[in-house]
């Protein structure tokens, strides 16, 4: 067994030629290109139970050699993955049930037939890989960038495959992040937290990927900044996640969600004080700033205006063949796994930082509650609109890390405080304003809510 650490980015064929041209790749190329036809089979049951276990089973032909491979799904989010992989040589183009014992299959699979594994899809291409040299001071870094490109067939299913897959060799997951963002502010490169296998499942079938990661479940003594290691990757993993499946299918849902998730990571970098000093997110907001001024008008739009929603796909297509929006994810993933937020922050942050979540939690949302003057916009409700930043800062913790506090009736006051954020983004009426009043009264009567502001 070996363990397998890659990202995976999507890109165009005219980007493949170009990273094969790129001068850092040039320059950090030490064994020059070699080019394979792979020829891959996946196999499952009738009823798809390896999907449902997280493992894919797959017999490869390269040239003249057979190989099965087994994966787990391990570790992936926001693009980059840890997988457990086990791979056995074959003499011949035929599964070997054998190979698969219990040193590497499931547990869960243990019951299985595996007479009944059947082959499911193929993801059949033409891959040039290269080992790349990447030094991080003295440390020794071995990459190796595969640009793949062929087709993934289901029946009479198939999607293009166009990618790049950089695979560490030697060294630390941080240097796959740092090659592939010098790479992504030169070409669209979108970080695509999806397998071949998973693509196969896709097209075999459409309603069978998944489109959020697992909730994290925040603890109340886990420290602020394991918090928001966990909140951060979830929703920069779940947008990357529906960035992927709204341009695969351009169903207009996920785009609001997609834009959703961006919105709370924004929120969350703004919610953190001094345990993030300003100018360690200030790149990555400026970023989200971006996004979100271009895009929320859109999906607002949209809302009741059926041309906003069929011109969308066409224009999200225009956003992935720039490079902002798979900068953004990879600089964000960087970020997030080297802890950027605590870059220069003083004793105090330190302190914030380290402070258990449900004692922290509670005195946050309490000073954004207090500052929100719910009394103030019964009288001004016209003015509401001007707090969504704040309400957006409150309710991402909320909805993530509600559990951790000690609120009567939690879910009923982040249930009401959705609403009065809705209201906040309508267009102004006497209809709108009427409801505005009477929702932000029903906040601000709320047991939970007179908790946080007593």
């Amino acid at each position: 067994m070996q363990k397998e650490t890659e990202i995976k980015l999507r890109a165009s064929r005219e980007t493949l030629l170009a990273l094969r041209e790129h001068p850092l790749l040039k320059k950090r190329n030490k064994s020059g290109w070699s080019r394979h036809e792979l020829f891959n089979q996946y196999y499952d049951t009738p009823d798809r139970e390896l999907a449902q276990a997280r493992v894919a089973l797959r017999l490869r032909r390269d040239a003249e050699q057979f190989i099965q491979t087994l994966k787990s799904r391990g570790q992936s989010v926001a693009g980059l993955s840890e997988r457990n992989e086990w791979d056995w040589y074959l003499d011949k183009a035929k599964l070997d049930t054998k190979k698969l014992t219990d040193e590497c299959w499931p547990a869960s699979l243990a019951g299985l037939d595996k007479k009944t594994l059947k082959p499911i899809f193929s993801t059949d291409f033409v891959r040039e890989k290269a080992e790349i040299a990447w030094g991080r001071g003295k440390a020794r870094v071995v990459i190796e960038a595969a640009l793949d490109l062929g087709r993934v067939v289901a029946g009479k299913q198939a999607e293009e495959l166009c990618e790049l897959e950089l695979e560490l060799r030697q060294g630390e997951p941080e240097a796959l992040l740092e090659l592939a963002v010098e790479l992504a502010a030169d070409l669209p490169l979108m970080p695509c937290d999806i397998s071949k296998a998973e693509r196969g499942y896709r097209l075999y079938d459409a309603d069978g990927y998944s489109l959020s990661l697992p909730a994290p479940e925040p603890d109340p003594t886990m420290p602020l900044d394991d918090a928001v290691l966990a909140l951060g990757w979830q929703l920069l993993g779940n947008s990357q996640r529906l960035a992927e499946q709204y341009r695969f299918n351009g169903r207009w849902k996920l785009l609001g969600d997609w834009l959703q998730q961006l919105v709370e990571l924004r929120a969350l970098l703004g919610s953190l004080g001094q345990a993030a000093p300003r100018a360690s997110s200030r790149e990555l907001r400026e970023l989200l700033d971006a996004l979100i001024q271009d895009w929320r008008p859109r999906v607002e739009a949209g809302q009741d205006d059926e041309g906003v929603r069929q011109a969308a796909p066409a224009q999200f297509a225009a956003e992935l063949d720039q490079t902002r929006w798979g900068l953004l994810s990879l600089k964000a993933s960087l970020w997030l796994l080297q802890r950027g937020w605590t870059v220069g922050r003083n004793a105090r942050g330190e302190r914030q930082g380290a402070a258990e979540l449900g004692k922290w939690l509670p005195r946050q949302l309490a000073e954004e509650a207090v500052a929100l003057q719910l009394l103030r916009y019964q009288q001004q409700p016209e003015d509401l609109a001007e707090q969504r930043p704040r309400m957006e800062r409150l309710l991402v913790w909320l909805r993530l890390a509600r559990t951790v506090l000690e609120l009567p009736e939690a879910d009923r006051l982040y249930g009401e405080l959705v609403k009065l954020y809705a209201l906040a983004q309508q267009p102004l009426s006497d209809e709108t304003l009427d409801a505005r009043v009477e929702q932000a009264r029903t906040v601000w009567t709320l047991k939970a809510w007179k908790a946080l502001t007593k």
